[in-house]
């Protein structure tokens, strides 16, 4: 085998199925990426027998042919690379890489104990990039990373009636999307990293991402890379009944001031520490500290309907809700400073002229947060 192709195209492609890779393969060969060339055109692949990506890029095939080698140790090589043609060929056990001045041989590994990668199912529906990289950015940022609880570690995604929603939680957030769908039903829970890995490597100028589900598999294809992820055997939980049919106290906050204000006050909060929320007409005032150690306020103007209140959050976790809230306003409603608040993306204050209890508002995004326990609250 031998090919010429460009650097930055290479270490683009490489990178993207590497990232892909078992951290702890269970054997040798699932450490590799494949590396086939012909008809003009390098494909890479990588497979964990979970999890599958296979992307492609123009090269000129001077032999045709295929190859294993290690992934992690290539992406490092072609990332580091001058922006010069790169030429790679194999020779017996031998794998080159030649760019420039810059030459490397890289031991190989057996083609032929590779596993073949699953059929990437029909597509079931599209969305618009856009759409897509929103909506998994929305909802990933609320899924569970404990492999020991691996229902939280997905994203559960459902589709009828021309609906699709998608939501996640780690137990502590809860964040669900909806928007219109012209696809088929769909009814799975997919990894969520696999599905933020192919939201951030979606490439630029793509119109649409099409999503196919089939007997137990997910698959999304972005153009010229295709990823297929094994679905999780899991049941999430039922996540609609754990949002408030009503709230007690509603306030509107501009997103950045808020999200600047807590960045700051925070920074005397020791790790895991609370940041506190007070409420009163007209004000926000966000506090982190103590007075026996470090501490800190700032107050902010807000809008707000119902009784004051103090609600205490963690920090991140608040931060995390904010940053994917897409409008300039968030609609925070609440029922008690020891039960969960809603966060929700508003383009201007909703002014409510009655006394509560108030309706949640019907908005395509909510971000469903725990508060922090305060001493003598019920």
């Amino acid at each position: 085998m031998k090919f010429r192709v460009d650097r930055k195209a290479l270490a683009d492609t490489i990178a993207v199925v590497a990232k892909s890779l078992p951290s702890k393969p269970p054997t040798p060969v699932l450490a590799g990426v494949k590396l086939t060339a012909d008809s003009g055109v390098l494909r890479v692949e990588g497979f964990d027998y979970e999890t599958s990506t296979r992307a492609h890029v123009v090269a000129d095939v001077l032999d045709e042919g295929s190859v294993l080698v290690s992934g992690k140790l290539l992406a490092d090589i072609t990332k580091a690379l001058p922006q010069k043609p790169v030429e790679v060929s194999v020779d017996g056990a031998r794998v080159g890489i030649v760019c420039g001045s810059a030459k490397f041989s890289l031991p190989t590994m057996p083609v032929a104990d590779y596993p073949a990668l699953p059929s990437f199912p029909a597509t079931t529906g599209s969305l618009p990039t856009e759409v897509f990289e929103t909506v998994v950015g929305q909802v990933a940022a609320a899924a569970g990373k404990d492999d020991t609880l691996p229902m939280l570690t997905g994203i559960k995604v459902e589709a009828e009636n021309g609906e699709l929603t998608l939501a996640a939680t780690d137990r502590f957030r809860l964040a669900i999307r909806t928007l219109d769908w012209t696809g088929g039903d769909v009814n799975a829970l997919i990894p969520a990293k696999t599905l933020a890995d192919v939201a951030r490597n979606v490439p630029t100028g793509l119109d649409n991402v099409d999503v196919g589900f089939h007997e137990g598999l997910f698959g999304a294809d972005t153009g010229n890379v295709w990823t297929t992820a094994r679905v999780l055997d899991a049941e999430f939980p039922k996540f609609r009944q754990l949002l408030p049919t009503e709230h007690s106290a509603v306030a509107g906050v501009d997103v950045q001031e808020l999200a600047g204000a807590v960045k700051r006050v925070g920074l005397v909060a020791e790790r895991g520490a609370q940041i506190r929320l007070t409420f009163d007409a007209g004000s926000l005032t966000v506090t982190a500290g103590t007075d026996g150690e470090s501490s800190a306020e700032e107050t902010l103007a807000a809008t707000f309907a119902g009784e004051p209140l103090t609600i205490a959050f963690n920090p991140g976790y608040l931060l995390d809700g904010l940053h994917v809230i897409d409008t300039d306003r968030v609609l925070f409603g609440f029922t008690t400073p020891n039960r969960p608040a809603t966060l929700r993306p508003v383009s201007e204050d909703v002014r409510y002229t009655t006394r509560g209890p108030y309706q949640p508002l019907s908005t395509d995004f909510v971000y469903l947060l725990m508060p922090v326990r305060l001493p003598n609250t019920n």
